[in-house]
């Protein structure tokens, strides 16, 4: 029976394995950047062929100086699909050797997703061919970002059951102009006269608790909390609708990671710029 490796090239692992018939074995691991010719020196020998689907050109050809013979995954191939799309030379071999799985163990049509590096969903129609699909970015990639470029990782982190989880709670950093529901403005027990006076006797204690570029302070002590705290019990309110009041102003929703470390994130200049059109829309109403 001859014996196949299987070489997967993705953008940050290879995966390899050695298979007979219908059977595949154990799948070994290989970081992509430092992929080398001479990874595959004690299996070389052991082999009759090898297949090879790769998105990454510059290992492709790694490859194929170890295995001259290698039979690519593309188009051009016979994979027991269809292939439905206006651009076939711009389908990645990895989400064809994926649809050309799914039809010959599952059938059609279907959905295939594939969370690596990249989330991909690939349809394949009613009459078993590939009709295209999106990429999405992968959740290590996104945390990675929020990690590196907001800071707010440790603050959504226990918050992020889904991929898309990340999306809705941390939207409001990237929104240049946002549009605020009035009713979400004025808590339950509110009247919007209240929420108004509310921002108006909060916006300087945020001003000056706030500015530019600072950190989140995570579990430690807030001394701008404080200071809200202490204007709701001087005015008779409860602190959870002046802060429900604030959050709604600054970020336009009911639900976002912690209040003052997500204004911290803002900025000074967004939050405040943010409040006064909470307060504009208020009176205006």
């Amino acid at each position: 029976m001859r014996r196949y490796l299987l070489i997967d090239i993705s953008n940050s692992f290879t995966k390899v394995a050695l298979a007979r018939g219908n059977r595949i074995g154990r799948v070994h691991r290989l970081k992509t950047p430092t992929l080398a010719a001479k990874d595959f020196d004690k299996i070389a020998s052991h082999v009759d062929a090898v297949v090879l689907s790769s998105v990454v050109p510059k290992k492709t050809k790694v490859v194929l100086k170890k295995f001259p013979s290698a039979c690519v995954i593309s188009h051009s191939l016979d994979l027991g699909i269809g292939i439905d799309y206006p651009n076939r030379a711009a389908i990645g071999a990895d989400r064809l050797a994926n649809a050309a799985g799914c039809v010959a163990h599952y059938g059609f049509p279907a959905i295939v997703v594939d969370f690596g590096t990249a989330v991909t969903f690939d349809v394949i129609s009613t009459n078993g061919s590939y009709i295209g699909g999106v990429i999405a970015p992968g959740l290590g990639a996104m945390t990675n970002y929020l990690h590196d470029s907001t800071a707010l990782l440790p603050l959504i982190r226990e918050r992020i059951p889904l991929l898309s989880s990340v999306i809705e709670l941390t939207d409001f950093l990237f929104i240049e102009t946002l549009q605020h529901d009035p009713a979400l403005l004025v808590p339950k027990r509110w009247e919007p006269a209240v929420a108004l006076a509310a921002l108006e006797a909060a916006r300087p204690l945020v001003a000056a608790g706030i500015g530019e570029g600072d950190a989140p302070l995570l579990d430690a002590e807030d001394p701008l909390e404080l200071q809200l705290r202490a204007l709701a019990e001087a005015n008779g309110w409860k602190a959870g609708d002046l802060f429900m009041a604030l959050r709604a102003a600054a970020t336009g929703r009911t639900a976002t990671p912690p209040l003052f470390d997500s204004m911290r994130l803002l900025g000074q200049a967004a939050v405040l710029a943010r409040i006064d059109q909470a307060i504009a829309l208020l009176r205006a109403a």
